[in-house]
């Protein structure tokens, strides 16, 4: 599937739910889903009275995660596969795998207003994990790792701006941030209490496993 290049908005509404998509905009009166909560498209407004099959449900929080960390269905895919493989909760293990996304944890520390942003930084090149160059958004992290803004970098205007803005969304526990030498640490796996967004998990992987 190709990567959605649409109005962000359109999938908060579509998901009925904030997916906090284009960062300090979501929290002000000028976010799409605060005006109109209902479905987009000439039917939106008729369809928020439809009862959604069990099929639905599933289908719909796949969905809803994918445009939440802005990834594919293949790669969706391939998180449910390893999850599966892992010791413990396959619905614990598929979040986890998210989270340690280098995207989301940019976004998470503060130097990104959103994880399409962070995306965006890190495959132009603008960071460093344990001293080496990586520009791979889907890159795993893991305990320990330390991620660091290249020094050229750390007078751009928007990524200053993000981080003062990082008090407002807070930093996970599992993450450490530096704001002053513009670094962060991974200090453990992300736990699913670490995850406040409203995602039922198990939906998931009961879509995958039917």
């Amino acid at each position: 599937m190709a990567r959605y290049t649409g109005p962000r908005c359109r999938l908060c509404r579509r998901e009925g739910v904030k997916l906090f998509l284009k960062g300090e905009r979501c929290y002000t009166d000028k976010c799409a889903f605060e005006r109109r909560s209902y479905p987009p498209g000439q039917h939106g407004p008729q369809q928020v009275r439809v009862k959604l099959s069990d099929y639905g449900i599933r289908l719909r929080e796949k969905q809803k995660v994918k445009r939440i960390y802005g990834i594919s269905e293949k790669q969706m895919r391939k998180y449910y596969e390893m999850a599966t493989k892992m010791p413990g909760q396959s619905g614990h293990n598929l979040l986890q795998l998210l989270e340690r996304r280098l995207d989301n944890v940019v976004y998470r520390l503060g130097f990104a207003i959103s994880r399409a942003q962070a995306r965006q930084y890190v495959n132009h090149g603008f960071f460093k994990v344990n001293g080496k160059n990586v520009d791979i958004p889907s890159y795993l992290v893991k305990p320990g790792d330390v991620i660091e803004l290249k020094e050229k970098y750390r007078n751009n205007p928007q990524i200053l701006e993000s981080l003062e803005t990082v008090a407002r969304r807070g930093i996970p526990s599992w993450l450490e941030l530096d704001a002053e030498n513009f670094k962060g640490v991974v200090k453990s796996l992300p736990t699913r209490e670490d995850i406040t967004m409203p995602i039922q998990e198990s939906y998931i992987i009961e879509f995958y496993s039917r």
